[in-house]
């Protein structure tokens, strides 16, 4: 056997199964995807063996971008699943013959409830497509199995209408990234589009802040103790003053003098740079990393341009961003 050619012909056959089922899309397409947004309740996909499997996937992606939707095992939910099914919900059943028993037995179940049905098949003259309120045909001539068995391009071209009705539904709904990323809030984007300064900040006990009546041994103890490796200079009302680094107390004592003769004044940078507590946390990193002298400390304030918090460039690389 010449394994490349074997190779080339599953994926010639599956592009095939494909491309079929794109001449194929018609009026029946565009009223499911109507008939999916108007839906009230919930999208539930369901299925046996690898359409089972098939089921579960576009389950996932439908919910990832805005449709409710949930997977409910074919077999299970012949033993209490099907509780899950309400009559607003509209199920999609996937079954490449329509004649899967475990499917077959549901339908007057779900008939009960009141939920109305959405069938993706090849086969449009199914027992399973007769008892669905839609029926969404994915011609397939044959599997890429050498035997003609095993689903593989049906188990495709039921994979891609899935993916085609989830995302003419996100357009549909307007679905932007920032609503993406509220449903991936642990991934890069997510974190990226939602995670704001305050969100990262250290702040309470955490915070390093002291007046200006304080002493240098006293700041010197608070800088050491918050290991934030700088600390925000306030006023009686809070209101940022200036700030001390590492890099401050260093010019000090490369300069020859006493640095327990000075006063907190005479140390702080008076204008130091600043972010707001609602600011984006990864603009905020890369304004940090990114300015002519880089930084890594900076004071943050409400809007009300009080000192809250102190962010560090490594809570926010340790998170991600």
């Amino acid at each position: 056997m010449d394994i490349l050619q074997e190779l080339r012909r599953v994926i010639r056959l599956e592009g095939q199964a494909i491309a079929h089922l794109e001449e194929s899309i018609g009026l029946p397409f565009e009223e499911a995807v109507r008939m999916l947004q108007a839906c009230q309740g919930k999208v539930i996909l369901t299925g046996v063996g690898k359409s089972g499997l098939i089921a579960n996937k576009i389950s996932a992606t439908m919910v990832s971008t805005g449709t409710p939707a949930v997977y409910l095992h074919g077999s299970e939910g012949l033993h209490g699943d099907i509780g899950i099914v309400a009559k607003e919900d509209i199920v999609i059943a996937v079954g490449k013959s329509g004649e899967s028993e475990e499917l077959l037995v549901l339908l007057p179940f779900i008939r009960k409830i009141g939920a109305r049905m959405i069938a993706i098949t090849a086969q449009a003259n199914s027992t399973l497509a007769r008892g669905s309120d839609l029926v969404l045909v994915t011609p397939i001539q044959e599997e890429a199995c050498p035997l003609n068995l095993a689903p593989t391009c049906s188990t495709t071209a039921a994979l891609v209408l899935g993916d085609a009705l989830a995302m003419a539904l996100m357009k549909l709904r307007n679905f932007q990234p920032t609503d993406y990323a509220m449903f991936h809030p642990g991934g890069q984007l997510g974190k990226r589009l939602l995670l704001n300064v305050g969100d990262l900040m250290r702040t309470g006990e955490a915070n390093a802040v002291i007046r200006l009546s304080h002493t240098i041994q006293f700041m010197l103890c608070e800088m050491t103790s918050k290991r934030a490796g700088a600390v925000s200079v306030l006023d009686d009302e809070d209101r940022l003053l200036g700030l001390i680094t590492d890099f401050d107390i260093r010019r000090v004592l490369e300069g020859g003098q006493n640095l327990f003769a000075l006063t907190i004044g005479a140390v702080m940078n008076p204008k130091p740079s600043w972010v707001y507590q609602d600011e984006k946390a990864v603009k905020v990193l890369q304004f940090m990393e990114k300015r002519e002298k880089p930084i890594s400390v900076l004071p943050v304030l409400n809007r009300q341009e009080k000192v809250v918090g102190m962010i560090h460039i490594h809570d926010l690389i340790s998170r991600g961003l």
